[in-house]
């Protein structure tokens, strides 16, 4: 199962604390826009975004489609596809994709401690 670029999604209080806080460990602005309360910052290979106001826990994100630096890659499983076979391994999922859709899409499963796994296809 090829789930794609990985990041981790940080819901946090202050973007602008937290953004400094993550610049003093070296993390520098990849994409975002602080007004809307979101940013993707970058070390090296870590990617972690910070939103404000946007989900209430932190999450672990995949992006179906894309290399770690964003970049379309040109064979990927679909998130359609991997939807198909989580729940054909019995693994629920809190949001479903539409089946018969193409293109964009997102699912959510939790993990069995309750950790939110969001799958993220922007391709």
């Amino acid at each position: 199962m090829k789930l794609g670029n990985f990041s981790v999604s940080l819901a946090v209080k202050n973007l602008d604390q937290s953004m400094a806080f993550y610049t003093k460990l070296g993390f520098e602005k990849l994409h975002g826009e602080e007004t809307q309360g979101w940013v993707i910052l970058r070390n090296e290979q870590c990617t972690i975004g910070l939103f404000q106001g946007m989900f209430e826990k932190n999450i672990m994100t995949f992006n179906p489609g894309w290399d770690s630096d964003g970049n379309t890659l040109s064979e990927f499983d679909d998130v359609r596809e991997l939807q198909k076979r989580l729940k054909g391994q019995g693994i629920a999922l809190t949001v479903e994709a539409e089946p018969e859709s193409t293109g964009p899409a997102s699912i959510v499963i939790e993990d069995p401690d309750g950790n939110q796994i969001l799958i993220d296809q922007h391709v």
